[in-house]
């Protein structure tokens, strides 16, 4: 499972893409997009973060989690 991204956090700082071993993150245009067919959910990216915008993806919480 993917991570998931928390566009109203993330501020395009751009040191998860670095991080990335996959290259699922990318930035374009100052907007960070995710491939989550690349993600391999490492969580590098989620421990990073230095606003906390990304989070792990875990598909057993049901829909609801998924959608933050």
């Amino acid at each position: 499972m993917a991570v998931r991204i928390d566009y109203g956090r993330c501020i395009s700082c751009g040191g998860c893409v670095a991080l990335c071993p996959q290259g699922a993150l990318r930035m374009k245009a100052f907007h960070l997009t995710l491939a989550p067919e690349r993600c391999t959910d490492c969580r590098l990216c989620v421990n990073a973060c230095p606003v906390g915008a990304l989070w792990p993806g875990v598909s057993h919480y049901g829909e609801d989690y998924e959608a933050l």
